[in-house]
This record gives C-alpha cells, structure tokens and sequence, in this order.
C-alpha cells in the first residue's frame, strides 16, 4: 500500500529545545542539525518563533525545533506570543530538550518553567550548558534541584556533552516512527520536487499572518510591531500534488536602518535565504503603495534570478477607503490620489513603479480574511513550470530566423550578426547569443530580445538572462 507523503513530516518524531532567554537554545540547535539554521546573538530574545531542522544521529533522523525564550507569566504580547509558541512546539514533540546557562544560579522562572515541563509528562531532559571543562562540570550538580533526573553538562559552541545528550534523547524517540520515515524518504520523497518560496517585503506588511493563512497554522508570530520575524520560518504545504516549501524571512531594510545585532543579522539571513529559493512572493501593502524600499527588495529577487509573483496585501482596506491605525498623519490622501482604489488603476501605477517587473503576475489579497490568497497556489504552480521550461535549440533558431532586429533601436556600431541562440539553463531560463563579435550586448538588444522570447515562449514570472559569445 503506498505511504501518504503529505504526513512525512508529522511521522518523524520532534525533539523541542526549550529554556529562559540567551540560555545557548539556538547554537545548540544548529550544533545538532549541522549547519546555521537559526541566527545566534548575545541579545536576549532573538528567536521568537518555532524554527524547524531536520537532524541525524548514528543513523536515526528526527525533526528539531528550536523555540523562543520562555519567561513563564510574562503578560507582555511578545513574550505571550513566544511562550505559546514554544507550547505549540512541546505539545507536538516526543522529548524535550531545556536547556540552561551553568554559569548563573537558579532563578525563580527556572523552577516554575521546569515545573511546567515536568507536568507535560513527555521525557525531559536538562541540558546545563557553557560547561567548557571537566573542573566546571560541578557547576552543573547545582541544577539538580530542578527536579531532571537526567542531567547533562554540555558546551553548545564547541560540541562538549552534545553526544551523549543525544544518545539519551534517541533512547525515548519511537523506533517504528523512524523506520515508517526512512521507508517514506526512500520511496516518495524522489518523485516529488520541492519548491522552495520566499516570502520577501519591508516590515510589517503582513509576511507572517500570509505564512499563517498558507500552511493553515499559526507558524508565525503576527504582531504590529516592525521586524517581529527574525528567523526565517518555513514550513511545507502539499497543493494538488506541488510541494511547496515557504520560507517567511524577515523584513528586508535598508543599511543602517536596522539598531540591534539581532535585526542587521536576520537582513543578511533573509537575503541569503530569498537567494536559496526559487520563487519570491513580493508582499506590497497596498495601504501604503510601492515605496523605493519595495523597488529595492524586487530588484534584490529580480537581479538574483529569482521568479517573482507581486501579491498587493491589505485590499480589502485600500478598496474599501478604509486607514489602518495612524495612517492619517502619513500622507494616505496623497497616496490615494497616486494609487487608485480600482484594480486596473492600482496596478497600472504599480507597474509603472516597478517596471523591471513586467514579467510577474499580480494579485490582489486579504492575508487577514483570506480573501484572494486561494489564487495563490494555481499561480505558483505555473510559475514553477515555467520557471523549468526548455526550448530546444532547432526551435530557438527557427524563433530567430522570423525576428526583425532592424526594429531593436541599436546604434550602429553596436550592432551585431546573430548565427544561432541556445537555451543554456533553466531556473532561470539562460540563452546563449552566439554572435560575430565579442562584445557586449546593447541593451536595447537584450530587452527587444527578452520582449520577443515571452511573445513566443512565455516564461510568465520568471527573469530571462541572455548571453553573447564570439561564435570563433
């Protein structure tokens, strides 16, 4: 009988990482999953919400989940929105992981979080890290007093303890969960490909409650306050067969805009992250119009060969006249008259706005009702194959062949002979000009080019490159 892929990864057992702020959590998580999956700092409180890894040890595999710090009993909204993150994680997860500093003493949010832990009745294990030596190693009998049997002085930054931690760990994990996702990764896994999907914007235009209404959970922290992401959260969506993989980073600002260590580190993170994609959702607040941040963030996709879907958020508030909190000091009447309340008219001065766009579908949706967000997947799915699409060198040449280059306004003496064209690659579509001279190619060139693929091919949503050899 054939396995159901689309519970793959709710077969493999979790392990949670729990704990009090700046406790080591994060680079004890990325020590185990091996690589820097989640961002590292000396502030307190930069994870906020549940960051997932896929981890591996002496042969069993195992899901990690990396949560916030827990200060139990804060009312603040962020930390309240942490803390039931981190519930969320706990309550899916087989074992638990809390981790602590070994170098401070026992504060009262220790006890009652262990207490909390302890109650869950799942197997729990006390992680007493920044232990460095075997002199310190007594430092860590102080944490017996928090009730964990099973204690283990460990050195998160340089690996010290993490090995024998993890044997215990696999001790409690089902075994018959890990041979069901072996089985799973053997079998399924090859026949479906992944698409991976950034979603891209400036702070607080809706990324994480558009996370939310995808995957159908509450994956992210939605808050007012700009920059709440900063990991970037992802999590995988089956859609008629396409298997999706959406990654809400951090809004994306300009140099020098950003105060915290934390915030400049999540930019870069959410830039390396829109670069390992392979589609970018451009999230733009329609109550606020396309800014020159916006043109920066589509230029960012755009120039590394990212496919690009415009998604105009908050429409339901542009069309209907409507100000979100504080808008009326912030020039919204100008913004009216520049940006239109009529679709046609609205995307029509988008498009002006972000002309080097022309090629990605535009929509209009309510990431808060769900309005609009269901044309999404048919979209990407598109956009994905076209993305793949490859054009064989015989219908290229015959494409060529019916081409007037005398109607591309090129100087002269930039002029060149064109012999043949091939399609070199895909993701994104790269052609080849083989041509009579080692030049560059004119601009007008390439554009008049570009205009002239998508007429006959298509190639909706994603960038064209072009290239020209000497044909000796």
């Amino acid at each position: 009988m054939p396995l159901d892929h689309s519970n793959f990864r709710q077969l493999q057992p979790t392990v949670a990482i729990v704990g009090r702020p700046n406790v080591g959590k994060s680079t004890l998580f990325n020590r185990i999953v091996g690589k820097r999956r989640a961002i590292v700092g000396n502030e307190p409180g930069i994870t906020r919400d549940r960051i997932y890894g896929e981890a591996e040890w002496r042969g069993r595999h195992f899901r990690l989940v990396d949560t916030g710090g827990i200060i139990p009993n804060d009312k603040e909204m962020m930390p309240a929105e942490v803390f039931r993150q981190a519930r969320v994680a706990v309550e899916e997860a087989k074992a638990a992981i809390m981790v602590i500093d070994g170098r401070t003493e026992i504060a009262g949010p220790d006890l009652e979080l262990s207490r909390l832990l302890i109650r869950t009745g799942k197997p729990l294990f006390l992680a007493v890290n920044k232990i460095d030596s075997e002199k310190q190693e007594l430092l860590a009998e102080e944490f017996r007093r928090l009730g964990i049997p099973e204690l283990y002085p460990i050195s998160a930054e340089h690996g010290r303890g993490v090995d024998e931690l993890l044997d215990s760990v696999l001790h409690v994990l089902p075994e018959t969960e890990e041979q069901i996702s072996s089985t799973i990764a053997e079998d399924v896994l090859p026949s479906l490909p992944e698409t991976k999907v950034a979603i891209i914007g400036h702070p607080n235009v809706g990324k994480s409650t558009l996370l939310n209404r995808l995957t159908g959970k509450d994956r992210s922290i939605v808050s007012p306050v700009p920059g709440t992401t900063r990991d970037a959260v992802d999590e995988i969506v089956e859609h008629d067969g396409g298997r999706f993989r959406f990654i809400d980073t951090a809004g994306i600002r300009r140099k020098g805009k950003t105060a915290l260590m934390a915030e400049k580190l999540s930019v870069v993170m959410a830039r390396k992250h829109l670069e390992a994609a392979d589609i970018a959702l451009l999230v733009i607040d329609a109550t606020e119009g396309v800014s020159q941040l916006d043109a920066a963030i589509a230029g960012y996709a755009h120039e590394s060969g990212r496919s690009l879907i415009v998604l105009v958020n908050k429409w339901d508030l542009w069309s209907s006249g409507k100000n979100t909190p504080g808008q009326e000091s912030l020039g919204v009447s100008a913004r009216r008259r520049q940006f239109p309340q009529d679709r046609s008219g609205y995307e029509q001065r988008l498009r002006y706005a972000l002309k080097f766009l022309n090629y990605a579908p535009v929509l209009f949706i309510s990431a808060s009702t769900g309005k609009g967000v269901e044309k999404i997947f048919p979209v990407l799915e598109r956009v994905a194959a076209e993305r793949r699409k490859r054009i064989s060198t015989a219908e290229m040449n015959r494409f060529l062949k019916q081409i007037d280059f005398q109607r591309a306004s090129v100087p002269v003496r930039q002029r060149v002979k064109i012999y043949y064209m091939t399609q070199a690659a895909v993701a994104p579509p790269t052609f080849i000009l083989f041509t009579d001279r080692k030049v560059k190619l004119h601009f007008s060139y390439q554009r008049f080019l570009e205009n002239q693929i998508r007429r006959a091919f298509g190639f909706v949503g994603t960038p064209i490159w072009i290239k020209n050899r000497a044909r000796d």
